[in-house]
């Protein structure tokens, strides 16, 4: 059973990444900070939040010692820092200049690895900060890297769906086309399938925009180098999957998608524990412990806590939006009766084909003369509970439109202006990048043609329109 323990809710901006140490929880966000939490209480360490980068910090991840923290954002750089009291060790510019978009530690701490939205990765000394090797995916932006259990290879994942296989050395030793519309994020379990003389296999799960988690065999040898099979893919998301990792053990895997809900994949099913206000844009376990952290778009983290004593077959539903709800299936809603202890009606609804929007306009007519719900008692509750439901929905904040958001600094634009690459921005954001020396496209990475910025008035008016009308 996962049980949530604690929310946090310090971040101004959507929540990007995760990680955990054996101390320490770290989060970062689109609002350029990364917080760190103890986890023998999850109160904010003292010198949180850790300030320095410009832009959006994509990712964050420990040393094995936990010691240092890395933490890598739009504005080009990875950035590393002492846990023990916030300093900041070093910043690392990517070579390019290109956005970064995810690190990661090795797990004898002998590399800090960055990849970009360029396709370019770096290996840097971990020891010295200092650029070791780099190298270039084939086509894409990277977004995703997992280190092998014993440190000598490492996997990146792409925005073209490519997974890669590296040494330590940055020689590419296997490509696989893995995720049609791309990979969003994969991760290696620590645990040995079986061992030979020289050769490790290992568990590996990525998923993608294709609406996939996809399990792999990844075998590394010292001198033969390594290899992904295919195992199976695993059903269950009926969209994009930005998130998946497993468990300290080996034996849980966890991943989420758009479509609003998380799943965890243990003794070969799928359990859903939770939908949740927002997209859930990533997640990470604790080491040693079973503890979940997972953050979204609604600006928090979640801390859910697992007692493998209990069977994973419950349903935790919490901070229900109107998004989410109007859009919940058949079997969402069956979920939904089971928390509010309506579980006599499930086959009565599941009969019926009952869907969040159905459930939204359920009268106290259609319960007794559609649904045949004799039960006066029953049919009030549902009532009761549907009306909870409507009140949440109202009192939900309103998303901004996201194409009223700067893509740099993923504010509400008060000055949009139309650059070069066809893309609107910020005006301040992007004259703040022009004058940092780039002359690329913040989205796209290419060369600008101009450096010419015209005002994008009716964007500008459409801001205006839905400002005026929101509530007051």
């Amino acid at each position: 059973m996962a049980t949530l323990i604690r929310t946090l809710a310090d971040h101004s901006d959507d929540i990007n990444y995760c990680a955990f140490s054996s101390s320490c929880l770290a989060t970062c966000s689109l609002d350029k900070t990364v917080r760190l939490y103890s986890l023998s209480d999850f109160s904010e360490l003292p010198y949180s939040p850790l300030r320095g980068h410009a832009y959006a910090v994509h990712c964050c991840c420990f040393s094995p010692s936990g010691h240092t923290l890395a933490s890598c954002s739009t504005d080009g750089s990875t950035m590393v820092w002492d846990t023990r009291d916030g300093r900041r060790l070093a910043v690392l510019p990517q070579p390019s200049g290109s956005p970064v978009r995810v690190c990661c530690f090795s797990p004898e701490s002998t590399y800090l690895v960055s990849g970009a939205a360029d396709g370019s990765v770096v290996l840097w000394n971990a020891q010295s900060l200092k650029l070791y090797r780099s190298g270039n995916v084939k086509d894409g932006s990277l977004v995703a890297c997992a280190f092998s259990p014993n440190g000598n290879f490492f996997v990146t994942g792409s925005s073209c769906g490519d997974l890669t296989i590296w040494d330590d050395k940055m020689k590419c030793l296997y490509n696989e086309k893995a995720h049609d519309l791309g990979v969003t994020c994969c991760d290696i379990s620590s645990l040995p399938i079986s061992d030979g003389e020289h050769e490790s296999r290992y568990l590996m799960a990525s998923c993608g925009q294709d609406s996939q988690i996809k399990l792999w065999l990844i075998s590394f040898a010292d001198f033969l180098g390594a290899e992904l099979k295919y195992k199976c893919t695993l059903s269950g998301h009926s969209a994009p999957v930005l998130a998946c990792a497993f468990s300290y053990d080996g034996q849980m895997l966890y991943n989420s998608s758009i479509s609003l809900l998380i799943k965890l994949f243990f003794n070969a099913t799928f359990h859903t524990f939770v939908f949740i206000s927002r997209y859930v844009t990533t997640c990470a376990f604790a080491p040693c412990v079973l503890l979940l952290a997972t953050g979204s778009m609604d600006k928090t983290v979640n801390i859910w806590q697992f007692d493998r004593k209990q069977p994973y077959s419950g349903n935790i539903i919490q901070n229900e939006s109107k998004m989410a709800v109007e859009n919940w299936s058949e079997e969402d809603v069956l979920a939904w009766l089971h928390v509010q202890g309506l579980t006599d009606l499930v086959g009565i609804f599941k009969m019926n084909n009952i869907d969040g929007k159905e459930l939204l306009n359920l009268t106290k007519e259609s319960l007794m003369n559609e649904l045949k719900i004799e039960s006066l008692g029953l049919r009030s509750k549902v009532l009761r509970k549907i009306e909870e439901l409507r009140m949440k929905m109202e009192s939900a904040p309103v998303a901004i439109p996201d194409e009223f958001l700067c893509p740099i600094t993923r504010e509400l634009m008060k000055e949009p202006v139309i650059a070069a690459d066809g893309y609107s921005y910020e005006k301040e954001a992007l004259e703040n990048w022009l004058s940092s020396k780039r002359r690329s496209s913040p989205m796209t990475n290419l060369p600008l043609p101009s450096l010419l910025l015209t005002p994008n008035r009716s964007l500008k008016t459409a801001i205006s329109r839905w400002l005026e009308s929101q509530p007051k």
